[in-house]
Order: structure tokens, then sequence, then C-alpha cells
């Protein structure tokens, strides 16, 4: 997971910061189905949210 971007300022509430993250999902044996990626970053969204008390715009 990389971070690639972080925004504070206008449009935003005081205190608060917009966050751009990258996530690669790169299996070795097959492509993932559109499931499986959107049940993946399900995943990834909660475990952030979970960690940080952020939430998805």
């Amino acid at each position: 997971m990389t971070l690639f971007d972080l925004y504070e300022g206008a449009g935003l509430a005081d205190g608060k910061k917009s966050l751009a993250i990258e996530v690669m999902f790169q299996p070795r044996e097959r492509s993932l189905t559109d499931a499986e990626i959107e049940a993946a970053c399900a995943k990834v969204v909660a475990a952030v949210g979970k960690a940080t008390g952020g939430v998805r715009r």
C-alpha cells in the first residue's frame, strides 16, 4: 500500500485530511474475478477505517 496524495484545505472540515492510497493486487497463478477484486477492496477499506477511523468519500 502506497500513500500518493495528502490534501488538507478548502472543502474539508477543520482537522480533516484527504488521503489517497494505491493498493496492488498481483496474483501469480490466475487473474482475479471482478467479485474477488470487489471483496478484496472492501476488506482494505474496512481495515483502513478500523485502524484510522477514516471513511471512504
